[in-house]
């Protein structure tokens, strides 16, 4: 089988990867551009691990071929914040004590991040639904659900400064 070349924006910048067809994103993401924070878990798009935002809409990138990525955007974990700095979802995530091993962390914070992208005002009952697709053996998503909440809160609260 022979190689194509894919060219595609990754967190603001762009990039051309030769990939087999039959590659996932996700293999691309790991192996080729080395952003690691995306992880591989279930295989089958039922875990949540390796969500990623493309074109502001959350996808698990171990069921996306690379071939389809041309001329698309995509953010990972990696592109998440600006200036060093935690994006509000992180911090709130920290604050709340959401996590523990960390595994999962990242398809949370990508699923939450496209929701919020999408809709600042959401509710429990919506993050609830946007996180449904991630699964978590550590902790319970009670405070997860929580700690998006309050990045949503705070992520209004900033844009009305702003404004």
């Amino acid at each position: 089988m022979k190689k194509i070349e894919v060219n595609f924006i990754i967190n603001k910048k762009p990039v051309t990867v030769e990939a087999y067809p039959n590659e996932r994103l996700l293999d691309v993401l790991r192996d080729t551009l080395k952003l690691t924070g995306t992880k591989e878990g279930c295989a089958v798009g039922e875990c949540g691990a390796c969500t990623v935002i493309l074109d502001g809409k959350a996808v698990t990138s171990c069921l996306v071929p690379i071939g389809s990525v041309e001329g698309r955007e995509v953010i990972t974990i990696e592109g998440v914040g600006a200036d060093g700095k935690l994006d509000p979802i992180q911090e709130a995530i920290l604050e709340n004590h959401a996590l523990q091993c960390g595994f999962c962390t990242p398809g949370f914070v990508m699923s939450a991040k496209a929701l919020l992208d999408e809709n600042p005002d959401a509710t429990k009952e919506e993050i609830r639904r946007a996180i449904s697709g991630n699964l978590c053996r550590c902790t319970g998503y009670e405070q997860l659900t929580v700690a998006i909440y309050e990045a949503a809160q705070q992520l209004k609260e900033a844009h009305r400064e702003q404004i």
